[in-house]
């Protein structure tokens, strides 16, 4: 079933919230810093399920950076819209997760906007990367099994681009499709 489906949200839910007045721009509609920050939180709520917690993060020094992230925005979302957000691994390895989330108007369903990560595991008191503690890697496993089978984004890994630009700075090695 598509993602902006009626019935169905496509994720481990991970967050969820309102659409506050102070987050409303000159558009009338939610403003694109405030997805980013309804993303991020919700971030923090997929590392919880993991075991990523304050409490691990002050015991260990162990920590996320985010070191990409990619937007798209689907549907607006006006004041006081209640909406909800789900997450999707689409890789992990030792030290590394590539995440998909999906933000949902809460009760009609509609896809909303989309946020593509990838983060990475750190030592905080070194400020380098460093493995995922064996904990981290079973619980990854465990989200990994109940969204077996699932869809491949669709935003998913998408080169932003014009398709028939008037004007184009390729970079070097490439040229316009």
């Amino acid at each position: 079933m598509a993602a902006d489906s009626n019935d169905e949200v496509l994720g481990e839910i991970v967050g969820r919230g309102v659409v506050k007045p102070e987050w409303i721009d000159y558009n009338g509609h939610m403003n694109v810093a405030y997805y980013v920050l309804a993303f991020d939180h919700a971030v923090d709520e997929l590392w919880a399920h993991i075991g990523i917690t304050n409490d691990y993060i002050d015991k260990t020094r162990g920590s996320t950076f985010a070191v990409e992230c990619h937007i798209t925005y689907q549907r607006e979302l006006l004041p006081d819209a209640p909406y909800v957000v789900t997450a999707q691994l689409l890789a992990y390895d030792a030290k590394r997760i590539h995440q998909f989330q999906r933000m949902y108007h809460a009760q009609e369903k509609f896809l909303a906007a989309t946020a593509e990560w990838m983060n990475l595991h750190v030592d905080l008191n070194v400020r380098k990367v460093t493995p995922w503690p064996e904990s981290v890697i079973a619980n990854l496993g465990g989200i990994a099994g109940r969204q077996a089978g699932s869809p491949y984004p669709e935003e998913a890994g998408r080169r932003m681009r014009i398709r028939e630009p008037i004007y184009t700075l390729e970079p070097a090695g490439r040229t316009s499709t």
